[in-house]
């Protein structure tokens, strides 16, 4: 099993990025799956959902309006797209896969807003 997050790196204030999750070793498209963040210090918490069919998605309140998650089932793939990037969306952002009792973690991508 293997859940390789990507797409991460510097971005200013303001700025935009894509997270990309690629599954592999898996019925991707029976888990649920979710995006994570862990800012240095803090507690990994949750940045959004989304469900097995891509038809159902919840988000963080310090999220919504500016970000948007997805899955393309046909390419095993999760994203996370994030609009108006602040400061404190500086964390290392993870995805996890989940269905019942198993779960999944990738490794994690670094993103870093800074001016």
């Amino acid at each position: 099993v293997q859940l390789v997050e990507s797409g991460g790196g510097l971005v200013q204030p303001g700025g935009s990025l894509r997270l990309s999750c690629a599954a592999s070793g898996f019925t991707f498209s029976m888990y649920g799956m979710s995006w994570y963040r862990q800012a240095p210090g803090k507690e990994r918490e949750l940045v959004a959902g989304i469900s097995t069919s891509g038809d159902y998605a919840n988000y963080a309140d310090s999220m919504k309006g500016r970000t948007t998650i997805s899955r393309d089932n046909a390419k095993n793939t999760m994203y996370l797209q994030m609009n108006n990037l602040k400061p404190e969306d500086t964390a290392v952002y993870y995805c996890k896969a989940r269905r019942g009792t198993d779960v999944y973690w990738g490794q994690g991508t670094q993103v870093t807003v800074s001016s």
